[in-house]
């Protein structure tokens, strides 16, 4: 008799866990409705989902095509040598709440697409012209990389760094396409050197064990220092001004 209310005391708390985990997962996790193309005039917009969702009465064709996708960047506006072209739900209405996005990486010869991260989104890049280094650096320091020819792909997990690198003499052309409908971007360098107010000077040098006038010459390469913005930020400056708000 003992041994059958173990047993059933078992089996009512399994039951009991069975039926707390349907009840917090009874949500449907798919989108509820068709599509829902983004507008920036709520006054305008019905059915929030995200962003406020254009009325499906005033939806038309024009709403699912976005056209110039075939248009080369100017790779001569980036001092890297390559422009990337992203056509999110900003830029294309028709893909908001859809979780897909594209981008079109024109690169010039030896163009670089400097390391970077998408904090959202895994991304699918494919060579369509030219020959590419290529590389992804994972969460243990291991880097990753290979050649990829016109037809290669490579997949960029959500997070990790990655970067190429135009390896031939001739543009090159890739396509990427991205499991988020934004999934914006941290380039690597910028978020160390480029940003505003600059990172202390104390905390680059310590991290990159480097003298300070390289992180000064570094930091100069970057459009937020072009304009010679003196911030006159210090770690005794930082400690005066903490000091004096007690």
């Amino acid at each position: 008799m003992e041994n059958k209310s173990v047993v059933t005391i078992i089996l009512a708390l399994t039951l009991a866990f069975c039926m707390a985990f349907y009840v917090t997962n009874a949500a449907d996790p798919s989108k509820l409705q068709s599509f829902c193309v983004g507008i920036n005039d709520p006054n305008s917009a019905v059915f929030v989902n995200g962003k406020f969702c254009k009325n499906p009465k005033d939806v038309t064709i024009n709403d699912f095509l976005y056209k110039g996708f075939n248009i080369p960047s100017n790779t001569s506006s980036n001092i890297q040598g390559a422009k990337a072209t992203l056509v999110d739900e900003s830029l294309f209405p028709g893909l908001n709440t859809l979780g897909v996005s594209m981008a079109r990486i024109d690169f010039a010869p030896y163009g670089l697409n400097t390391p970077h991260l998408h904090p959202l989104a895994s991304e699918i890049f494919a060579v369509m012209e030219g020959t590419m280094y290529a590389g992804i650096v994972d969460t243990d320091n291991t880097l990753y990389d290979t050649v990829l020819n016109k037809g290669d792909m490579i997949v960029y997990p959500q997070g990790l760094v990655h970067f190429q690198l135009n390896i031939g003499e001739n543009d090159a052309l890739a396509i990427a396409s991205f499991g988020g409908q934004n999934p914006q971007r941290i380039n690597i360098p910028n978020s160390l050197f480029g940003t505003t107010p600059s990172i202390l000077g104390d905390v680059l040098t310590k991290a990159y064990q480097v003298d300070s006038r390289v992180i000064e010459k570094l930091q100069a390469q970057f459009p937020s220092h072009e304009n010679g913005v003196e911030t006159g930020r210090s770690i005794l400056r930082l400690i005066q001004q903490n000091s004096h708000s007690y």
